[in-house]
């Protein structure tokens, strides 16, 4: 059984040949506004890495990576789940200093995702990393940087509202702040998904703080892996869809570990084991920048900002026969 829903009456307002117009359009504007926004530089990052490198991101624990081996380097190779890791590494390498940072388009393969409206087994995203002082390990530091990608979301829907004047999608600037354990407690009875609806229903902008740790009722928001983002200090840029009439995640994203965090942090997960990858011991011992970073979902912003009612309709991926059925008895157009 599919587990798309169509909106009643849904239609998307651009023809095939002005949607790739649009995405284009998109793409191109938010990388300069993002760019501006947190002074960022371009790079080339890799489709995979080395499977025993702790490099690549191992999300909620229990996806699995598409392995492959690789006969004439002698390892087996990972395709990427996210570039968390890998875009700390890579400012230590190129020499960024602090201030400075880097983005880059991530692509992978979630083989164990599951699909709906928002969700593919393809994932792409602006993937960015930034240098930061000790000092700069601090919320209201945080808070800032995600005030400055909300403003380069709603410049590139002002633009593109302009481009293209059928569409009029007007993400709210103002962002509302919270933790997940204020959040708990303002919907005690709701599940974690029911209280992100509740509150972004109230709140079209909201940026939910703490995700990963242990809340007060013993259970977790969401799981976040214990070795990129510091807990206290990370969350998710989550936006009101008016299409779908949901919460909408438009980007994780945190101030990373340091060498204290990822200790406590490891120990809190049952993830000692990892101390010993490269990666790790390179933290603990404090040999790579302090930063911050996270993942702007591509095809999400694109979602949004042209009233798509799913993802399939602005990126190409595979889905099954149930859902190919749904969309094209709805006129819903999938790449």
């Amino acid at each position: 059984m599919s587990k798309v829903t169509i909106p009643s009456g849904y239609q998307m307002p651009l023809s095939n040949y002005e949607l790739q117009r649009a995405l284009a359009f998109i793409k191109d504007s938010f990388q300069t506004n993002l760019c501006n926004a947190l002074n960022l530089r371009r790079v080339s990052a890799p489709l995979f890495v080395a499977g025993d490198s702790g490099l690549n991101d191992n999300l909620n624990g229990v996806e699995r990576p598409v392995s492959f081996d690789i006969p004439d380097v002698g390892v087996n190779g990972e395709v990427v789940h996210s570039l968390a890791k890998w875009k700390r590494l890579a400012l230590k390498r190129y020499g960024f200093h602090e201030g400075k940072g880097l983005y880059t388009d991530m692509n992978a393969i979630r083989r164990d995702e599951e699909v709906d409206n928002l969700h593919s087994i393809y994932v792409d995203q602006w993937d960015w990393e930034k240098v930061i002082s000790r000092e700069d390990r601090n919320v209201n530091y945080l808070k800032s940087s995600v005030r400055a990608i909300v403003g380069a979301v709603c410049e590139t829907a002002d633009a593109l509202n302009v481009a293209f004047p059928c569409l009029h999608v007007r993400p709210e600037r103002e962002v509302y702040f919270l933790t997940t354990q204020e959040l708990e407690d303002r919907y005690p009875d709701l599940t974690p998904n029911e209280r992100e609806y509740a509150i972004c229903k109230e709140h079209p902008t909201v940026f939910l703080m703490q995700i990963g740790k242990t809340l007060r009722s013993g259970i977790r928001h969401d799981g976040r892996a214990p070795d990129y983002d510091d807990w206290e200090l990370n969350g998710d840029i989550l936006m009101w869809n008016p299409v779908l009439e949901r919460q909408f995640e438009i980007s994780s994203m945190g101030i990373r570990v340091d060498a204290e965090s990822l200790d406590r942090q490891l120990t809190l997960a049952g993830c000692d084991d990892r101390r010993n990858l490269p990666f790790h011991k390179m933290l603990l011992n404090d040999e790579l920048p302090l930063t911050m970073g996270g993942g702007i979902g591509q095809s999400r912003l694109c979602m949004l900002l042209l009233g798509a009612c799913h993802i399939g309709e602005v990126q190409a991926s595979l889905w099954d026969q149930a859902t190919l059925d749904a969309c094209e008895a709805a006129g819903v157009r999938l790449l």
